[in-house]
């Protein structure tokens, strides 16, 4: 007897129809799986088939065939589980195929029969209903995740007696579509603002880095605060919007990273990888492509600490992501693009003793501090929308502990200035200043006279580059949208210059 049974195989972030069909004929007694499987596929006719004998199953002596189709897509992982055993239950009779029907379902096997979560729900619960699936059958511990969107039914089961049960109910006894029922909730930051004494400038940058969603480079003296300004940078953003929920969400699901309690992601991501970190794992990869820390980091903050302790080759990786926001991965097994657009926020010493240029405290020679900020290439560095200065805080000021605004106080003026973009580009693929298209800076960009004065004589006296020129312009826009000005300013021109020039002082 024949019976299918319609599943779904992770393929980068996303997710991609399969059917898994098995057939049950008389001949010599065999289990054979065919389909383009890898090992952990095919260890699956051991754990099927016990699972199914020790839930109490009894099956003759027959010729089993199992294809998973398409054959010409990789299949990996253990979600295959729950549907070769439904298909198999079908065959042998003890479900009826029209139960199954229309419906998508996944899961992960235990010899005894019980489900255990697997990754990639999310993507394969908007799948199902994109292709118009009635139903969607996962393990217990997926069900919020995979009700998340909210489109299609959810049946979470523990077992595969459970599977049997709920069969022979009406719509196999699942409720209405619903979106996920947990409240979208804030967590109180451990880090403030507040902590960090002095550093006006920089903690400036950072505000405009987040408000218009611009790269951000903080270079200074050891120890003068510039890992404690970026890892305070997600305090002061707003809530993802729901749509950004469920696209980071997307990405955590297909990598097995979201957390069973609450899978959905609310804060946006902060990747800090350690400067060992391969080129593979930065822009993801791997024999069959997985995500990356740059596509980890979607909607969020990327931040490299210690920027020219990186390899060479890692850095440069960041090149076309950060003009692109996304990174396209070809294998000979499969060619996936990621999303990857995010906010690359770096700190550095300017030499490795960390005082260049204080001479009565740097110990390095001048060969060793252009070969230590040579590490950073031209084009990298000219990606940068802002370069600050952290230099050491005067005792007397560090005595007074005087504390500045806190992160909410900043956080409402950051969302004063996304409200602003999110009205200005309604309607656009556009979500921040940052990703203004160049043909489109004339109309969101209006420069008042002396702007556009000050702005030519930058671009003549620094020998700027074009996109130097406009990140120059788009930052300016975001300096002017946090004083909630349309036209931008002679004033703004000159802070925004600033900011981009900072880095000149230590790259002649």
């Amino acid at each position: 007897m024949f019976s299918k049974v319609d599943t779904a195989a992770i393929c980068g972030v996303d997710c991609v129809p399969v059917e898994v069909e098995a057939d049950v004929s008389t001949g010599l007694p065999m289990f054979s799986m065919v389909g383009y499987l890898n090992s952990q596929v095919k260890e699956a006719q051991e754990r099927v088939w016990t699972a199914l004998r020790n839930t109490g199953y009894t099956f003759p002596a027959r010729r089993i065939t199992v294809n998973l189709s398409p054959a010409d897509i990789r299949k990996e992982g253990t979600r295959f589980d729950l549907p070769i055993a439904a298909a198999l239950l079908c065959a042998f009779g003890y479900l009826d195929q029209k139960a199954v029907q229309g419906v998508c379902m996944a899961g992960e096997l235990s010899l005894n029969g019980q489900l255990k979560p697997v990754k990639g729900i999310l993507p394969l619960a908007e799948l199902a209903a994109r292709r118009g699936y009635r139903l969607c059958i996962v393990p217990e511990e997926n069900r919020k995740e995979a009700e998340a969107p909210g489109h299609i039914p959810v049946l979470g089961i523990r077992s595969l007696k459970e599977l049997e049960e709920h069969a022979g109910l009406k719509d196999w006894g699942a409720g209405s579509p619903s979106r996920g029922t947990w409240e979208r909730s804030r967590k109180k930051a451990e880090q403030d603002f507040s902590d960090i004494i002095g550093q006006e400038a920089a903690k400036r940058a950072a505000v405009i880095a987040a408000s218009g969603f611009h790269n951000l480079l903080l270079i200074g003296t050891k120890g003068a605060g510039k890992t404690m300004i970026a890892s305070r940078i997600p305090g002061i953003f707003p809530e993802m919007t729901w749509e950004e929920s469920m696209e980071v969400s997307r990405i955590y699901s297909a990598a097995g990273l979201l957390s069973e309690e609450n899978p959905i992601m609310q804060e946006r991501p902060f990747r800090s990888p350690h400067h060992t970190v391969s080129p593979q794992s930065m822009a993801g990869g791997g024999r069959y492509p997985k995500p990356g820390e740059i596509t980890l980091a979607h909607r969020g903050i990327l931040f490299l600490d210690e920027l020219p302790e990186f390899s060479r080759r890692t850095l440069e990786i960041l090149r076309q992501p950060l003009e692109e926001h996304r990174i396209c991965i070809s294998r000979s097994a499969a060619v996936c693009v990621f999303p990857a657009d995010f906010l690359l926020t770096a700190a550095m010493n300017p030499c490795p003793c960390g005082y260049y240029p204080d001479r009565n405290r740097c110990s390095c020679s001048e060969q060793e501090v252009h070969k230590y900020l040579g590490k950073i290439s031209g084009p990298l560095l000219d990606r940068f929308d802002l370069c600050t200065e952290v230099q050491d805080v005067p005792l007397e000021r560090l005595l007074k502990k005087e504390r500045g605004k806190t992160s909410e106080e900043i956080r409402v003026t950051v969302s004063h200035a996304h409200e602003i973009q999110r009205r200005r580009y309604a309607g656009t693929s556009i979500r921040f200043n940052s990703a203004i298209p160049a043909r489109m800076l004339d109309h969101y960009c209006p420069v008042s006279e002396n702007g556009r004065k000050l702005l030519k004589k930058a671009y003549e006296k620094m020998n700027l580059s074009m996109r130097a020129y406009h990140k120059i312009l788009k930052t300016a826009r975001t300096i002017a949208d946090l004083e909630a000005k349309e036209e931008i300013r002679e004033e703004h021109i000159s802070e925004a210059v600033f900011l981009r020039t900072m880095d000149r002082k230590y790259w002649k």
